[in-house]
């Protein structure tokens, strides 16, 4: 069962949020402040963490920055009333994965916590499976059944990343500068003529599909 461990200070919303969580079918495991949780990391295994900002001791940021100059790489999700701009990028700068500001939506939440636990398993096991595809970063292949594409690198890079966030819109800017770097003197159609390749290679494959959004970029819909 995966662990989630709620760090915060209002006993009514730790409460709430870890009977959502439970009804959900998580593991919820509460926590009072940023100490507290550290204290819990020690002695178990946990998923992910969801953290409220302000709490008394040791508050998120903290919280976050100990775990990440520790090497702890679970995702972590803030939730919190302060809703500024400087608030949210303080806590990506700290290292959180994602940010919700109260009142929270109950499916909002449940829906941000499971794309996080997919990153997290994508990240670890190097690999993306949708139905019977595989596809595996380390060797650079796409598999089905029988059927094996060994891709060349940076299609391969190209198609894991809009895989590993479905439905999530990337510029060509996004995806040149993730894939091949702005520095290296790639022109803007390089990353069109990657998706074109994609495109062709797997039009068989009904799994997925790369859809071109017009005035923004691509994004990557898994059809099973």
């Amino acid at each position: 069962m995966v662990k989630i461990l709620v760090a915060e200070d209002d006993a009514n919303t730790r409460k709430l949020l870890c009977a959502i969580l439970e009804a959900d079918g998580y593991k919820a495991i509460a926590a009072s402040d940023g100490e507290e949780a550290l204290d819990i990391l020690d002695k178990q295994h946990v998923d992910l963490i969801v953290a409220d900002i302000m709490m008394p001791n040791m508050d998120g940021f903290e919280l976050t920055e100990r775990l990440r100059g520790s090497n702890y790489n679970l995702p972590i999700l803030m939730v919190t009333a302060r809703q500024t701009p400087e608030d949210k990028q303080q806590g990506f700068i700290a290292g959180t994965d994602d940010y919700m500001t109260k009142p929270i939506d109950k499916t909002e939440m449940l829906l941000r916590i499971k794309a996080l636990l997919r990153r997290a398993k994508i990240a670890s096991e190097h690999k993306i499976i949708i139905g019977g595809i595989i596809l595996d970063y380390d060797a650079l292949t796409v598999s089905r059944g029988d059927d094996m594409h060994t891709l060349p690198p940076k299609e391969f890079y190209l198609l894991y990343k809009l895989l590993s966030y479905p439905g999530q819109i990337f510029t060509r800017l996004q995806l040149l500068d993730e894939i091949w770097g702005l520095d290296t003197g790639s022109a803007d159609n390089t990353v069109n003529v990657h998706i074109n390749r994609l495109r062709a290679r797997f039009e068989d494959y009904p799994e997925f599909e790369i859809q071109t959004v017009r005035g923004l970029g691509y994004r990557a819909v898994q059809k099973n």
